[in-house]
This record gives structure tokens, sequence and C-alpha cells, in this order.
């Protein structure tokens, strides 16, 4: 087996399935990512030539009331299948997020700035992080944002919906990042782990995000524009917009060391945005 992937009907795994289907890509009814140990002998079992785990604990609000469980599925799992691959000396790739960091400032973050989770779903994937790290394995943690598709539940979908039901929406307008094709991100897993499997000291983390940044009331407004949708948005801070987690306000990252590393560029998100909204027309999902 080539390629086995965690996540199944996730964005990204649903990309990576669509570009190499012919990859083993686990459901929860086959590797449940709180069942760790399980994971890591699902990985043993099928001895694949590499890993991608895609999948992940990913509703930042409940976070802050499921901890544990957001621990276990976003560190302890992937740390467990961190330790099965070097085992078995095969790549493994891990997708992260730019919550690991406080979104101080206005630079983009570098992989090794310095982290400050801001709740609880940010401190359980840094702890995924570090238990893939420590694992001592041929790895990369490969960090991205704002993570958009065609496929399940993102901000460019809602935008669709709330903006063809709407004349106005009030839009956090002091969040900056770069919104990120999930195809794009399955291809970035793909070249990575592709380099890594021929040069393992290529290990480390990187970043992955989108081109250019915006703001969440930004990328909204693009979206209607492509969309033809007639919804004025009003631009508002986030602490008129209180959730349970906090967000960080700066989620720039700085990619150029996956450039540099790998010869991956960064995707431009409007052109994926006009692709993914026409291909939503075509075929609404």
């Amino acid at each position: 087996m080539p390629l086995l992937i965690f996540g199944a009907t996730g964005q990204v795994a649903t990309e990576l399935h669509a570009r190499c289907p012919q990859a083993h890509v686990l459901s929860r009814s086959e590797a449940d990512l709180a069942d760790p140990e399980a994971c890591a002998a699902r990985i043993a079992e099928l001895a694949p030539e590499a890993v991608i785990n895609a999948a992940a604990y990913t509703a930042v609000d409940r976070a802050e009331e499921e901890e544990t469980l957001a621990t276990i599925i976003n560190a302890d799992a992937p740390a467990a299948m961190a330790r099965s691959c070097a085992a078995q000396a095969i790549p493994f790739v891990h997708i992260s997020t730019d919550y690991v960091f406080d979104g101080a400032g206005e630079a983009p973050f570098s992989p090794d700035a310095p982290v400050a989770p801001l709740g609880a779903y940010g401190r359980s994937k840094l702890a995924g992080e570090r238990g893939v790290t420590e694992a001592g394995g041929v790895y990369a943690v490969l960090r991205t944002s704002w993570v958009f598709s065609a496929h399940g539940t993102n901000f460019l979908k809602t935008m669709l919906r709330l903006g063809a039901e709407r004349d106005e929406l009030r839009i956090v307008a002091d969040q900056i990042g770069g919104p990120t094709p999930a195809g794009a991100i399955a291809e970035a897993c793909l070249a990575i782990t592709a380099q890594l499997a021929k040069d393992p000291a290529k290990r480390g983390v990187y970043h992955f995000a989108g081109a250019p940044e915006v703001s969440w009331a930004g990328f909204a407004r693009a979206i209607f524009e492509a969309a033809s949708l007639d919804c004025a948005v009003t631009d508002i801070p986030s602490s008129d917009y209180p959730t349970p987690a906090r967000r960080p306000l700066n989620s720039r990252l700085d990619t150029s060391a996956t450039e540099a590393r790998f010869g991956i560029a960064r995707p431009d998100w409007r052109a994926a945005m006009q692709e993914i909204i026409a291909k939503l027309e075509r075929d609404p999902a």
C-alpha cells in the first residue's frame, strides 16, 4: 500500500483521495482517533509506504468544554501514529494550525516563532505537534489556516448560504489571515510526503497558507462578488462577535521555508474560490 490517509470525509482528506485514489483512506469506523493505539496498530497492520494525518477535532468553541477529548484526538492520536511510522521508518505528514500562536502583532509567524495558544483547541494541536516531533521519525508538521473547499462546512459555503438569504451581514474585520484551499493543502501534503521519502533531512515544521492575506470581512466581500450575491458587509471588531474560544487576530503565516525546501508556492485563494463557486453552482452540495 503506497499511502495511508486518516480523515475520511474531511475537507483535506477528500481532496487527497481525489488526487490519490489508490490511497487507503481510513474512516472513523476503521480507525477512531479517540483510540490512539488503535490508530497506531492500523498503521502497523496495513504497512503503508507513508501516512498523512488529515483528521482532527476541529470544533474550536466546543473544545473549551471538551479539552480532554480534543487532546486525545489532536495530540495523543497523532503522536501514536508518528511513533508507529518511526518504527517502520516511513514518512508521516501531520496537518496543524495557526491557532498554536497568540495572534499578536502584524508580522507573519515563522515556523520557529514562539507558540502561545489562546484556547483549548490550539493547546491540543500544539501538544500534537510536540508528540509528532518527539517520536523521532521522518515527519513534517504542516501548519495551515482558514481552510475552505466545496466539501463539508467552511466559511466560503456558509457565506454563500447566508449571502443568498440576507441583504447585509456583520463580519469580523480585525482577524487577518490567508484563506487556504483544501485542494492546495492536499497537493502540498503529497509533494512533501514524496520528498521526505527521498530526503529525510527535510523533516520539520512548516507553514502553508493562501495569498494574499485578508480579513474575514474582506473574504466575505470577495465571495459575494464572485457569486454575484447582493449582500452588503459591515465590518465589526472581534469584540462585537464574542465566542467561547478566542481567535488569533493575526493568522499570517510565513511560508518561505516551505517554498525554499519543497518548491511549494502559496496558492492564490481568489482563483480557487472562483473555481469552487463555479463547481457548487454546477453541482450544489
